[in-house]
């Protein structure tokens, strides 16, 4: 009896090394897409789980309360850190929450608010540099920016501070410097109303703020609470951010409500730092990986009470009348490149208001043709085309733009409307996550360019202003690979954004300096992914129990039809 059930055991562990071996053999790294298929499954993990319930491997799929990364390029901290830091200063805690916050005064805090970002640029930009790069990986925290780390270089090379083996780790010219940032609201809860663009505050709503006993001193500190980074802490709720409230924390300087595009607490307007360089003669742009009206691009430029009002979003980026700018509409941006091309719905009146037109969820059909120089408008405008290159369509719109002194609008995106999400390994092949897969085809990945294409491109047009301009890059799929707690993922985005990164860089280096040019990239919020073996990510170690993998497998919870069918779903043409 014992020697069977041995052998059994045997039998099974060998099972399970050859699935991992053969992922192997396909591709030297893809055994990362074998694990998180694994975790996912088997819904617990012993190397990395998301939440606060570890060996669970997801109780947690939102954000959190995280401090963030900041890394800045021709441009100091120091005015905002350390010493400087607001967050040792009562009365300027109150005047950026608006209030008193509870608990969140720390006479030996290190680090700074989100919105001492807003005015790091603003201050740049009127010390002379004539254009400011914010970019924002979206969702990106310490924690995965070290796991990313570790998986391109084999091994822990930092277990603190700014780190390397990342493209933004590494460079360091332009005087780099590190810090972090904290990232709470001012508050949750705020009713809105996109038709009327209005909002009322509710009166019992909890407040934002900041404890680093439980939340930790540093992002990498060990949390003492990690409930009280999830808002469940009871005699402590502080709120943790939506990608809206903090985008404009970073385009503003203004602490607000959860879901809101530029619009303070009290229902006003806000002026981002685009506005008034704008003003100022300089260009301003936005790329972004994700839908081009989704909360971080949106906060460029953008006024409205509620993120989800897409199509009134776009019309305030292409400078056509909203719901929020009826009859005098904002200028419009000078470029904008992203994505929500192919995604149609036919009723959304309940999140967009009363004008939703039926078709593309993200901008009207009617409002693309309205811009399009071909009939009148001021913008060249480039959509994936089928059968074209991507990067080829882009950059042939990008030379009309130039040759003829227009705006652009690059139109791009695959599945759920975002550019295809890279894995780890450089491919194109997601695998289960806690929600929905996606799957490309062939033609999704030809017929879309790269985010540092993108990058690259919005450079070449912005530059040929004299004055200057602005531009916010935003790695999105970060965020979305990390809410589907899904870490091939989200290590497959930092390493797309870093790309992006180096685009950058290599721009400044041949086009511009460091004297005139001001970078900064950061995240603007956190989730909640603790690593806690790294050796799994190194390729050092099996994780979990194979004798369970295999068990899944015998119980029919994996069923080798459904690989089949993802498979055949990704090649259902695009409506």
């Amino acid at each position: 009896m014992f020697f069977d059930w041995l052998k059994l055991l045997v039998c099974s562990f060998v099972t399970l090394l050859g699935v991992v071996s053969t992922a192997a053999q396909e591709s030297n790294e893809d055994r990362l897409r074998q694990f998180q298929f694994q975790a996912t499954v088997l819904e617990k993990s012993d190397w990395i789980h998301w939440g606060d319930q570890k060996g669970t491997y997801s109780n947690w799929t939102s954000h959190s309360n995280r401090l963030i990364p900041v890394y800045s390029y021709g441009l100091s901290l120091e005015s905002v850190q350390g010493a400087n830091s607001c967050y040792r200063d009562e009365s300027r805690l109150k005047e950026i929450y608006q209030t008193e916050p509870i608990d969140t005064l720390n006479p030996n805090a290190e680090y700074f608010d989100q919105t001492d970002i807003y005015r790091l640029q603003k201050s740049a930009w009127k010390s002379g540099k004539r254009n400011i790069i914010l970019m924002v990986f979206d969702g990106m925290d310490w924690n995965t920016t070290q796991a990313a780390s570790i998986y391109k270089n084999g091994k822990v090379l930092y277990t603190e501070g700014r780190g390397s083996g990342l493209a933004f780790l590494d460079y360091r010219k332009g005087n780099s410097e590190f810090g972090f940032c904290v990232t709470s609201p001012h508050n949750g809860k705020t009713k809105r109303d996109v038709n009327a663009q209005a909002v009322t505050q509710v009166t019992d709503h909890v407040g934002g703020g900041y404890n680093a006993v439980f939340g930790g001193a540093t992002p990498w500190s060990k949390s003492v609470d990690s409930t009280y980074l999830l808002g469940k802490r009871k005699d402590l709720p502080h709120p943790y951010t939506d990608s809206a409230s903090s985008a404009a924390s970073l385009t503003t300087g203004v602490k607000t409500y959860n879901g809101s595009i530029n619009f303070s607490v009290d229902g006003q307007k806000l002026e981002t730092l685009a506005h008034e360089m704008q003003r100022s003669g300089s260009s301003i742009g936005v790329v972004t990986s994700v839908p081009i009206c989704h909360a971080t691009p949106a906060c460029v430029y953008s006024h409205n009470v509620g993120r989800s009002d897409y199509q009134d979003i776009s019309r305030d980026l292409l400078g056509l009348p909203s719901a929020s700018h009826r009859v005098d509409p904002l200028p419009g941006v000078d470029v904008l490149i992203g994505c929500g091309w192919g995604e149609y719905r036919d009723d959304e009146r309940a999140d967009q208001g009363d004008n939703y037109v039926p078709g593309n969820r993200y901008i009207a059909r009617d409002d693309i043709k309205r811009v399009d120089v071909a009939n009148g408008g001021k913008y060249v405008v480039a959509q994936r085309q089928s059968g074209k290159s991507g990067l080829q369509v882009l950059r042939q719109g990008v030379d009309r733009a130039i040759a003829g002194g227009n705006r652009f609008f690059g139109f791009f995106g695959a599945t759920r409307g975002h550019l295809p999400f890279r894995t780890a390994d450089g491919n194109y092949d997601p695998t289960m996550g806690e929600a929905k897969v996606d799957v490309y085809r062939p033609a999704d990945i030809f017929e879309n360019p790269k985010l540092s294409e993108m990058t690259t491109a919005a450079l070449d047009l912005l530059s040929k202003n004299e004055k200057g301009f602005y531009l916010m890059v935003e790695a999105g799929d970060v965020d979305w690979a990390n809410h589907n707690n899904n870490i091939d993922d989200s290590i497959g985005a930092v390493l797309s954004g870093d790309a992006a990164f180096e685009a950058i860089t290599q721009w400044v280096e041949a086009n511009s300096s460091w004297e005139e040019t001001a970078l900064i990239v950061t995240a603007d919020h956190g989730h909640l992914m603790y690593l806690d073996d790294p050796r799994v990510l190194m390729g050092e170690r099996l994780p979990l129990n194979s004798v369970d993998f295999v068990k899944a497998i015998e119980s029919n919870r994996i069923k080798a039809s459904e690989e089949t069918r993802l498979k055949e779903e990704g090649s259902k043409p695009v409506q």
